[in-house]
């Protein structure tokens, strides 16, 4: 207990042990990790949710607060939670290697922007994909599914047997590899478009040895690429809508079994 001698004591140490995976979860997953996001605000919703687990599932917290078994039972609780968030988290990095790829084709690599997610400069166009696929995160109701997995996580992985097994962890170290297929196959429409003018120009620089090609290579580029892109921009957020289902579908196999 607490030991502060209040009837409530035992109902809010269970609370505060329950919002240990929860806050954790929140902490490594998109959208709730956001930076933009206040801790005020996760530490509600974590005990909003916390509240829900506590009504539908029989939650036995340790007896003692300042026991070894109590801190690795903390540290299982802790674990689980960013095993939920991180599995997310690896398909929300897939649009900033499309951006890469994207804007090293067309000449437009240096063109950084703060990304209020994470605080740090990222290209511009992979900063509008990531806000793209995180509409279509909310749209698909992503952070619904999520606080579901987080229910259903306390019954196939019950506080005191929470530790994940070498197996799933080296799984979900595999899945991090996904990050870059997903971020390839979303640049790949226009990065073949780029690839095709790239050959056609270095063709013309063997043929036309005198032509200027930061004159003329540099505005083709970039009018292919913003042309392509609005073409296959349909496309790209149909991939990025089966990114969202394979990463919640991971989300619960790999680490839920």
């Amino acid at each position: 207990m607490l030991g502060f001698g209040l009837a409530i004591e035992p109902q809010l140490w269970a609370l505060i042990f329950v919002m240990v995976r929860v806050g954790s979860a929140f902490v490594a997953a998109p959208v709730f990790g956001n930076l933009s996001v206040p801790l005020p605000v996760r530490v509600a919703l974590s005990g909003a949710i916390g509240v829900l687990v506590l009504a539908s599932h029989p939650i036995q917290p340790p007896a003692q607060i300042f026991a070894v078994t109590t801190f690795l039972s903390v540290a299982a609780e802790a674990l689980v939670g960013l095993a939920l968030g991180f599995v997310l988290q690896i398909a929300f990095a897939a649009p900033l290697v499309a951006g890469e790829v994207i804007g090293g084709s067309m000449g437009i690599g240096f063109a950084n922007m703060l990304d209020p997610n994470s605080g740090r400069s990222s290209p511009a166009i992979g900063q509008f994909l990531s806000v793209m696929l995180t509409l279509l995160f909310l749209s698909l109701d992503g952070h619904l599914v999520l606080v579901d997995m987080i229910l259903r996580s306390y019954t196939a992985l019950p506080p005191g047997a929470a530790w994940l097994a070498t197996g799933q962890m080296r799984d979900i170290a595999m899945f991090g590899g996904y990050t870059f297929l997903a971020g390839l196959l979303l640049a790949l429409p226009v990065g073949f478009l780029l690839l095709c003018l790239n050959l056609v120009v270095g063709m013309l620089s063997r043929s036309a040895p005198a032509l200027n090609l930061f004159a003329v290579g540099l505005p083709a580029s970039l009018a292919v690429g913003v042309v392509s892109l609005a073409i296959a921009f349909p496309a790209m957020g149909d991939y990025m809508q089966v990114m969202i289902r394979e990463a919640l579908a991971a989300t619960s196999s790999l680490v839920l079994g």
